[in-house]
């Protein structure tokens, strides 16, 4: 390995919307949300991840909460490059060298090359020496376990917090997909306008991603075993100020969520649509496999098998499957060809 290996750091980072995993020597070394908490007067970082979650919402005027990642990708620069180097610093705190870093990253499908550079610059900028890139669908196909090499088709489809990832692959290469901003946080902005609009009470992002786990659903028929029960929500009401209590189903969340929803249907028979006969046959053999945060959305990939009418599977541990896949890429540099450096 020799001297200056000991100053190489190999780490794989799932830059995501929502929250931002990091894997060293094949564990999950950081999990924490993709936020930052800055000094409006001074530009320095205050806090980060869950202590700056912790934060956002109840700021004053000398304290900024910032999310660094819109859709997917970089809205802010000066925020993402102080979160990527705050979270590489939360992987081995005591180390007193700054260390030279070996860096696979994942990007959304649908990444423009401004976008790809955005994340490339701000990886470098935090200490990256040999940035390598992977799209998030091949991540998550490797995470899952598929062998994306094989001359077969596979179909995942990775809900995020910014963006809705569809991708047919084979043969160690995308052949056709779709990356639509819709998937988490409009679920959650969908859940905000309804209690608005149908309950005339105000919530907060943080209330709403709590209701979105709690009776989140894709159907308004669940099974028995599956449905939640209600889930008492209180908010201050837009007609008089004052605290009401309301108690949630997850029909009615259903109900909120159908029109994004939606759109990702219409997303994954597109994709469908382009898909060569000969993969189409491969995955009405194999199935479609379901990953990211919104694959926890109950009743979704039921609603997906009955829309496609091919078998919908979710992934084992869905939230970290673009990790564990963007670990072995790591792991695997000099084999995939998918990378990008």
């Amino acid at each position: 390995m020799g001297f200056f290996s000991f100053f190489t750091q190999d780490i794989a980072v799932d830059l995501g919307t929502a929250n931002t995993l990091i894997i060293q020597n094949d564990k999950i070394v950081v999990d924490e949300p993709s936020i930052v908490a800055i000094n409006q007067r001074t530009g320095k970082l205050i806090a980060i991840g869950q202590k700056a979650r912790q934060m956002h919402g109840r700021t004053h005027d000398n304290i900024t909460t910032i999310r660094p990642l819109h859709d997917g990708v970089i809205a802010d620069f000066n925020a993402a490059e102080l979160m990527i180097r705050g979270m590489i610093k939360m992987t081995n705190p005591k180390s007193f060298f700054s260390q030279s870093l070996r860096m696979v990253i994942c990007i959304p499908s649908g990444s423009t090359n401004v976008e790809i550079r955005a994340v490339r610059d701000s990886a470098e900028h935090a200490g990256g020496r040999d940035v390598y890139l992977i799209y998030e669908p091949m991540a998550a196909a490797l995470g899952i376990g598929l062998d994306v090499e094989l001359p077969e088709g596979h179909m995942v489809i990775d809900i995020g917090g910014g963006t809705t990832e569809i991708a047919v692959m084979s043969l160690g290469g995308i052949v056709c997909n779709e990356s639509i901003n819709v998937a988490g946080d409009v679920f959650t902005d969908d859940i905000q306008t309804y209690m608005k609009q149908q309950h005339n009470i105000k919530i907060g992002e943080r209330t709403a991603e709590e209701i979105k786990m709690a009776v989140g659903s894709a159907l308004a028929d669940l099974d028995d075993d599956e449905a939640p029960e209600e889930y008492i929500v209180v908010g201050h009401s837009v007609i008089d100020a004052r605290p009401h209590e309301v108690s949630l189903s997850y029909q009615e969340i259903a109900f909120a969520l159908d029109r994004s929803l939606a759109k990702v249907d219409s997303a994954i028979i597109k994709v469908l649509e382009k898909t060569p006969p000969e993969l189409y046959n491969d995955i009405i053999r194999k199935g479609i496999y379901l990953a990211g945060g919104g694959a926890l959305i109950k009743g979704l990939s039921r609603r997906i098998s009955e829309k496609t009418r091919i078998k919908c599977t979710i992934a084992e541990d869905p939230l970290r499957a673009v990790a564990r896949g963007t670990g072995i890429a790591l792991k695997n540099i000099d084999k995939f060809s998918f990378l990008m450096k």
